[in-house]
């Protein structure tokens, strides 16, 4: 993509924010010639790009999606992972040949207490940024140490697991401490002079689930494709999780480990709880952008400038 059809990319992308309005037409719309049926498929084929590694296993690249506005979102820029502390020796390795020049950690200091500190290449150390969890970190480390199966299913079962969730997602967009730190990381990775990025929290889900739908919608990829990316966690971290389970239960702290998996899963629910309170608060995503996280249009289209080809 030349530098001109960039620039003009990213001034109808930075044209359509400035009205509050992502036409809803551009999803689907022809893109260089491309038939609408073509263009369907090219977004369905697109693969996400994970990172094989041993000791985490939801660490992508963001990059290679397409976007509404004819572009591509740049590999190799922002990646997005679970927690990095149980990385092997091999890992940090394949960690190092990313290129890395920052981490950000949005894992509140109990998970970092109770699962580690990053491990990572030497000369990076990771940036601390929390965002809050609601105290369910918490509430999982009394559920499971109790080995009570009574008081493990008062507190997770029920459907209590699930609306723990939904009330999580809502914070991300309520919560101004949580807005301040998803907005300095964008602001971070659409500057220019910042390095490729790397930013997790414990299970690569969740906070970093949304952060990512975020920037993908911010860059102009299509709802659809942003939201397989949130959903494809489940896909990477299924094995693993079962694991957790199957050890909690041979183990004889649960007699139900099945209460976790509302809280292991992502889900298009819990998704929809935090776009829901972003429309309800500020009307559209633009006004979450703009507003809840005070990006300007020149931000945004730097971002764009930066991330898309």
């Amino acid at each position: 993509m030349s530098r001109a059809r960039i620039r003009l990319a990213t001034a109808v992308f930075a044209s359509a924010l400035a009205i509050g309005t992502l036409p809803a037409a551009a999803y689907a719309a022809p893109v260089n010639g491309a038939s609408a049926a073509s263009r369907h498929h090219a977004l369905s084929a697109e693969t996400i790009r994970q990172i094989p590694l041993q000791g985490a296993v939801n660490v992508r690249d963001l990059g290679g999606y397409s976007t509404y506005t004819g572009g591509q979102v740049r590999q190799g820029l922002v990646y997005r992972s679970d927690a990095l502390s149980k990385l092997t020796a091999s890992d940090v390795t394949t960690v190092s040949g990313l290129g890395l020049t920052k981490v950000v950690d949005f894992r509140i200091p109990m998970e970092v207490q109770y699962d580690g500190a990053d491990k990572l290449p030497a000369g990076l150390v990771s940036t601390s940024r929390s965002v809050s969890d609601l105290g369910l970190y918490g509430t999982l480390v009394s559920a499971i140490g109790s080995g009570d199966p009574v008081k493990q299913e008062q507190m997770l079962g029920g459907g209590r697991a699930e609306s723990y969730m939904r009330d999580i997602y809502r914070t991300f967009v309520t919560n101004p401490d949580s807005r301040a730190q998803f907005a300095t990381t964008l602001r971070e990775i659409a500057d220019g002079n910042q390095g490729p990025m790397l930013y997790h929290c414990s299970s690569g889900k969740d906070r970093t689930g949304w952060m990512s739908y975020v920037l993908l919608r911010a860059l102009a990829v299509p709802q659809d494709a942003a939201g397989r990316d949130y959903l494809a966690s489940n896909t990477f971290r299924a094995a693993y999780d079962a694991q957790v389970r199957a050890g909690l239960k041979q183990s004889g702290r649960m007699q139900n480990p099945d209460l976790l998996i509302p809280l292991q899963e992502v889900r298009q629910d819990y998704l929809d709880s935090a776009t829901t309170q972003m429309e309800a608060d500020y009307g559209s995503f633009y006004g979450y952008l703009t507003q809840g996280l005070g990006l300007d249009v020149k931000t945004l289209a730097k971002l764009q400038a930066k991330m898309v080809r």
